[in-house]
């Protein structure tokens, strides 16, 4: 009664090779890539069993492919990082300012899309990620790619719930969309490895600080905008999107406190902040599957805070 069933079984299999073969890219491209890490012996270090944790970090970095460098996540995209996008250029328009002089933090850069564009826009900007699947995968797309499409994933294999076809499952997504070797001539972009609190730590140091799905991923959320506070110059301007999904809420040995919208602005107002634009219902997804049978959306929290002169 089945008669493709062992078919598809085995054309999963095979778009399961082809991942691995493009993570092999990625990760053999690594090597090296941080000058005060030891590498072991031939700079591979031994292999150890994953992790169902590690194993679910790798799944979500695949679609984050999807999120930020594919054809497909340009109506993500574009929910996400277009209202940011637009309000740095509102606050500080190419025909009033030098761009180049604007100095605007992304962290929680993920695979580094958010901070592409805004650099492509002529500011100088720098990306801050701390999850090593992250920076492996940005710093190849980042550096490796300057063909548009030449490299293909299957994002979706791992999904067996919720699918109309079973062709929908093994379908390919193509990345990079764009050439991220594209941005004009003396730009300035960067990425940097590690923790938000620890790297961020000079005194009026940022003219913007853009954060799109990051403040949840905090264990104590005040103490991201406690940095942000400090980091950010007078007169600076602190944009957030997002939703507040706890990273840490149900993990074991993990501390976590979660607060309400509520209760962050209040604290944001104790600090000083100004709030100039505040928008309490922003749709949007997160590496979303266009065609399952199951979607998330999230009612996001957008808002442009002004820390006084």
């Amino acid at each position: 009664m089945l008669p493709n069933f062992l078919f598809n079984l085995d054309s999963i299999r095979k778009c399961i090779d082809h991942n691995q073969e493009i993570l092999k890219m990625i990760v053999d491209d690594c090597t090296n890539m941080f000058e005060n890490k030891e590498y072991g012996i031939n700079g591979y270090r031994k292999a150890t069993p994953a992790s169902t944790f590690d194993m679910d970090k790798l799944k979500s970095t695949i679609k984050q492919f999807v999120r930020d460098w594919s054809e497909d996540g340009k109506l993500e995209r574009d929910a996400c990082y277009q209202p940011i996008i637009s309000e740095i250029l509102k606050y500080y328009p190419m025909d009033r300012c030098d761009a180049s002089n604007i100095k605007i933090l992304v962290p929680g850069a993920g695979l580094g899309r958010l901070a592409w564009e805004i650099a492509k826009h002529g500011y100088s900007c720098q990306g801050n990620e701390w999850s090593f699947f992250m920076l492996f995968s940005s710093n190849f797309v980042l550096n490796r790619c300057s063909e548009i499409n030449a490299f293909k994933l299957y994002p979706w294999i791992h999904q067996f719930s919720n699918n109309r076809k079973s062709i929908d499952q093994i379908r390919p997504t193509y990345f990079p969309d764009v050439n991220p070797q594209s941005l004009p001539e003396n730009s300035n972009f960067s990425m940097t490895a590690g923790d938000f609190q620890e790297i961020y730590t000079e005194s009026g140091s940022w003219d913007c600080i853009a954060t799109c799905f990051f403040i949840d991923t905090a264990h104590n959320v005040l103490d991201y905008i406690e940095t942000i506070w400090k980091i950010l110059k007078p007169g600076g301007l602190w944009l957030n999107l997002g939703p507040l999904l706890y990273h840490f809420e149900n993990l074991a040995n993990e501390l976590s406190i979660e607060l309400s919208y509520e209760d962050i602005k209040n604290v944001v107002l104790q600090y000083g902040f100004q709030i100039e634009v505040e928008r309490e219902s922003v749709t949007s997804t997160y590496t979303v599957n266009s065609l399952s049978m199951m979607k998330y959306y999230y009612d996001c929290i957008f808002f442009v805070a002004r820390k006084p002169e």
